[in-house]
């Protein structure tokens, strides 16, 4: 019996063998249990219960992984990318986990729209469509770019991208940064249409390339004729048509990249508006220009407004060289009419004032019309021509009106950010443009003019629009200024600007 059931065994041998053989296929060494299985993911928060996602747009959301033996996670991924989690968040039907943040930009696409899943027992990887939203295009950097200068795209999700064309010609060569938001490439030699297209795994866009052109300001609305003018805003190439004043301008020089433009004034016979016509469109000013009396405060003229208080530290002079009285003042070349300068010395901590020898006091005048006095306070400015011949750095140019407790506009050209400055000065005249947005409150801590925007046109003119105007020298550093101030300053006025 003893030898018949030794037989037996050895005859069960090797089926014995092939059984214990197979086992490690279905465990891997050293495994504690069965592999995950995912069966879905679902949204953390149930509304109205729990969904479940096939897709997801939102990197940092968090998702509930539901499935098989899923407590004893050492590894997940997002699209290749992993994702730190809390085990305390884990069932073995069920793992809460925070979506990674992705630079989709960086990924291994090979991995792009898969969730891999890791425990100590195996690994599974499970389809989900986790990726960017659809592309946005939102600006170009130079429409205007020579072929073969470098481009870029702005917007939004401009990563994995399939297909791109500009103006109609392929591009292939092309690079996103980091976060999507912009993408770069050279400008192809040939662009036979206006439009542009992008394929990307999300989504596509396309765009029609647009560069209407815009006017932000001009160096001298009131210049002479042969001085040099110049029209500063974006898109100004190509141009088509140009107007200054109703008078056609034929000749002028524009800025490689389309922020400016330059011309000499010839004789004007009238005002009217600044146009620039491009192939993509035209920019009018609401404004005209060669226009001294729209919303005129004082232009020290006897046959216009002259509106001086006869007294403070300003001086009336004429660029008139024929003039008698007031008399003639070379230091301020390109305006023959009159102005009023004012002159001080290294200012100490802390000096000037709206009187004495800071200041330019004029009487009450309509700023803005009482029907407009309604208007979004950044459609007016307050603007006027000035001249710095010699080097000014520190010191502020305030300018208040004639209501209690006046808001202020600080003018303060020769502070270039924060405490940053550089000297300023003017070659000629010069024409200065403050939004009535920018008068402000004083504010308890930073000081005057440094405070809350005004809410309406009324915080700064009253009631009636009608109110008075002073012009100063302050200096509110807490050290000497570093110059003096020399400067003439020539029609007042509160314009609209939009």
């Amino acid at each position: 019996m003893k030898n018949k059931s030794y037989l037996r065994l050895l005859c069960c041998l090797p089926l014995i063998l092939m059984m214990v053989a197979l086992l490690p296929a279905c465990k891997k060494d050293g495994a504690i249990g069965p592999a995950p299985i995912i069966s879905s993911i679902k949204s953390y928060v149930a509304s109205p219960n729990d969904t479940v996602l096939h897709s997801a747009v939102a990197t940092g959301q968090w998702v509930v992984i539901t499935g098989q033996n899923l407590q004893n996670a050492t590894q997940i991924n997002f699209d290749g990318v992993a994702a730190s989690f809390n085990t305390a968040l884990f069932a073995p039907n069920s793992a809460v986990v925070q979506i990674p943040a992705i630079q989709f930009s960086q990924i291994d696409t090979a991995k792009l729209y898969t969730v891999e899943y890791a425990t100590a027992s195996g690994s599974t990887t499970f389809s989900f469509k986790l990726g960017p939203a659809a592309p946005t295009i939102t600006a170009i950097s130079n429409v205007f770019a020579a072929p073969g200068d470098s481009v870029f795209l702005y917007g939004t999700n401009l990563v994995l991208v399939q297909n791109f064309s500009y103006g109609g010609t392929k591009i292939s060569s092309f690079k996103s940064n980091l976060d999507g938001t912009s993408l770069g490439f050279l400008m192809p030699p040939l662009t036979p249409s206006d439009q542009i297209s992008l394929v990307t795994k999300s989504g596509s866009v396309n765009l029609k390339i647009v560069a209407t052109p815009t006017i932000s300001r001009i160096s001298n609305e009131n210049a002479l004729a042969g001085d040099s003018v110049y029209v500063h805003g974006t898109y100004l190439k190509n141009i088509e048509a140009l107007t200054f004043a109703g008078t056609t301008i034929t000749s002028f020089n524009v800025a490689a990249d389309g922020s400016s433009l330059g011309f000499v004034l010839p004789v004007l016979t009238q005002s009217g508006p600044v146009s620039v016509t491009t192939k993509f469109g035209t920019a009018t000013t609401v404004f005209n220009v060669n226009d001294v009396q729209t919303g005129r405060i004082s232009d020290w003229e006897w046959g216009g407004n002259f509106n001086w208080q006869w007294w403070g530290g300003a001086s009336v002079y004429s660029g008139d060289p024929s003039a008698g009285w007031p008399p003639y003042n070379p230091d301020f070349p390109g305006n023959l009419t009159q102005f009023m300068t004012l002159k001080n010395n290294i200012l100490s901590a802390g000096e000037g004032n709206t009187y004495s020898s800071y200041a330019i006091l004029m009487n009450g005048a309509q700023w803005v019309p009482t029907a407009n006095l309604s208007d979004p306070v950044d459609k007016w400015a307050f603007k006027f021509e000035v001249s710095v011949p010699q080097a000014w750095n520190g010191g502020t140019i305030d300018i208040l009106s004639g209501v209690s407790d006046s808001p202020i506009a600080r003018w303060e050209p020769w502070q270039t950010s924060g405490t940053t400055t550089k000297p300023y000065s003017t070659k000629k005249w010069v024409t200065v443009t403050i939004p009535l947005s920018e008068f402000r409150k004083k504010d308890a801590t930073l000081g005057e003019g440094k405070g809350a925007s005004i809410a309406k046109i009324s915080d700064l003119t009253g009631t009636s629009g009608n109110t008075a105007c002073t012009v100063y020298l302050h200096n509110y550093n807490t050290t000497a200024t570093s110059t003096g101030f020399y400067g003439a300053f020539d029609n007042f006025r509160v314009v609209k600007i939009k």
